[in-house]
């Protein structure tokens, strides 16, 4: 009984909605190869296209096709590459013939012979590296070079004792891109694998060796990498991801982060170069360094330099421990600061420092100065006084950020900024150029920093001009510096036309200074004074 009111009720509903008619639907033309029996995924016909038959390409034609994909520069789409064809079909038209390279002429870089003094003819250098040093315009090596290159270039170890402007970056650059003309490297080099590896311990150091090794390696088939910390991460990591190095040049920290990542593998290294070796000890790398070291071949597999402006016991220990039997070489720092600096002490008060250092550079009309202070809030004053009384100028301290020291090394190193304010940042590993006075506004206290200071000018065998300023609060640093370097230090008092006071500032001085006054960094890790 139930089932019968269920089937009554179905069949009202039934009645009382419409039901659509359902779409006629042509049935599909089958060929007569084609199975007839549906399948489960069965589409209907007219909803796509039917598929095109698809001829499989030659090897001819899958050899062009990967040729067009690697001639493609990044970003740019497939269809944008010319095609490139395995064997054309129609003869290619003959195109206009390129203008020849003339070849380098070695008998146009002449030098005499001077008795004391090695030339770089003298030490049968390839071919490239002659052209090179002829377009950076060196005609004699200086001490350290003549003494380690005849070493190096033979695969020797070295351990050098030299001061900032000896030309050693120069020396073992040399020996590195020798050794890849000699050696060439016949198998497939992987992106982040180096050849030869340069530790410093700063990242103005490591900028400078990758300016001067673009110079020496001009025409050697080689690629520099610089890494360093402080900025250009992503494009470091880019780099090291897509293109293959040759030179790896980099500051302990950054080098050991990007190992952790396996972005660099070390097992290849051919030439292990520490540079300022006692400045890496100094500041904390010692743990650092002895893991990269650990990360290269063992010292029978491969060329250890070991240079260091100091040769401490334990500094000593370090260069016995990773070379293999070395050939040492010293250069005595006061040889240096007394053949190539002229060094001049004014004798003066603390008050009367920043219109000494004023007239002193508008009387006398310098062009190039670096000029060092021990504090960073007296640098940050010296410059902010220059400034308001006309004098370009910029400071390169600790307080200022690494894209900044950047800039405003290069605005000085070209010529635009008169003064540069430094700390002792600056005093190891700069090569600039046409430096003519380097001015210690501070006496500093350690004696070794006075030759690293003084270094950045008079280099390679230029002469220079260094200015002490010995004061009431410093003057006492000169009996050590007199110990160090073995010599009397003449002082002298400056001219009165030098000690006058300053002018007055005028209201829009004054404004100006204010306006260009130096943003204090502070540390998240310091707390502030409240």
């Amino acid at each position: 009984m139930l089932r019968k009111i269920v089937t009554r009720i179905k069949g009202i509903f039934k009645k009382s909605i419409p039901v659509p008619a359902a779409p006629s639907v042509k049935p599909p033309k089958l060929s007569p190869n084609r199975n007839t029996k549906g399948t489960q995924h069965e589409k209907p016909s007219g909803t796509h296209r039917p598929r095109e038959h698809q001829r499989r390409e030659t090897r001819e034609e899958y050899a062009a096709r990967h040729a067009r994909l690697t001639q493609r520069t990044p970003g740019q789409h497939p269809s944008q590459v010319p095609a490139v064809h395995s064997a054309p079909k129609v003869p290619p038209v003959p195109a206009v013939p390129a203008v020849p390279v003339k070849p380098w002429d070695s008998s146009v870089f002449k030098v005499p012979v001077v008795d004391g003094k090695t030339r770089f003819h003298d030490l049968e250098l390839p071919h490239e590296i002659m052209h090179a040093i002829y377009d950076l315009k060196f005609q004699y090596c200086t001490p350290v070079q003549a003494e380690t290159l005849v070493k190096s270039l033979r695969g020797d170890d070295v351990t050098a004792q030299a001061q900032t402007g000896t030309g050693k970056t120069a020396a073992y650059l040399i020996a590195i891109l020798a050794h890849f003309l000699k050696h060439p490297l016949h198998e497939k080099h992987h992106h982040g694998v180096p050849r030869a590896l340069i530790l410093a311990p700063t990242r103005e150091l490591v900028m400078q060796i990758d300016r001067d090794a673009q110079g020496l390696g001009k025409y050697v088939p080689c690629r520099v990498q610089p890494v360093f910390g402080g900025m250009n991460y992503t494009q470091q990591e880019h780099e090291l991801k897509t293109e293959a190095c040759d030179i790896l040049v980099c500051t302990p920290g950054r080098l050991i982060d990007f190992m952790k990542r396996h972005l660099i593998d070390l097992s290849k290294v051919e030439i292990l170069i520490l540079d300022e070796a006692d400045r890496m000890l100094d500041m904390g790398f010692i743990t650092s360094v002895r893991n990269i070291v650990l990360s290269t071949p063992p010292k029978a597999r491969r060329q250890t330099m070991f240079f260091s402006a100091t040769i401490s016991p334990e500094v000593r220990r370090l260069a016995e421990t990773w070379t293999r039997q070395a050939f040492d070489v010293a250069i005595m720092p006061d040889k240096i600061a007394v053949e190539t600096v002229e060094q001049i002490t004014y004798i003066t008060t603390y008050n009367q420092k920043p219109a000494l250092v004023y007239h002193l550079i508008m009387q006398k009309n310098l062009d190039r100065v670096l000029m060092f202070v021990n504090r960073r809030d007296d640098a940050r004053h010296v410059k902010e006084l220059l400034h308001a009384y006309g004098v370009s100028c910029a400071l390169l301290s600790g307080d200022v950020e690494q894209k900044q020291r950047v800039y405003r090394l290069e605005r000085f190193r070209e010529g635009k900024i008169r003064v540069l304010v430094a700390t002792d940042v600056a005093s190891r590993g700069l090569h600039i150029e046409g430096i003519t006075h380097v001015i210690n506004y501070n006496m500093p206290t350690d004696v070794e920093e006075y030759v690293h200071r003084i270094g950045r000018t008079g280099r390679a065998g230029a002469k220079g001009i260094a200015v002490n300023f010995a004061a009431e609060d410093d003057a006492y640093e000169l009996v050590k510096l007199e110990e160090f370097l073995g010599k009397k230090m003449v002082c002298t008092y400056p001219d009165e036309k030098l000690t006058a006071p300053l002018p007055p500032l005028t209201t829009e001085q004054q404004n100006e200074q204010r306006k260009n006054r130096e943003p204090i960094q502070r540390r998240n890790d310091r707390p502030r004074r409240r």
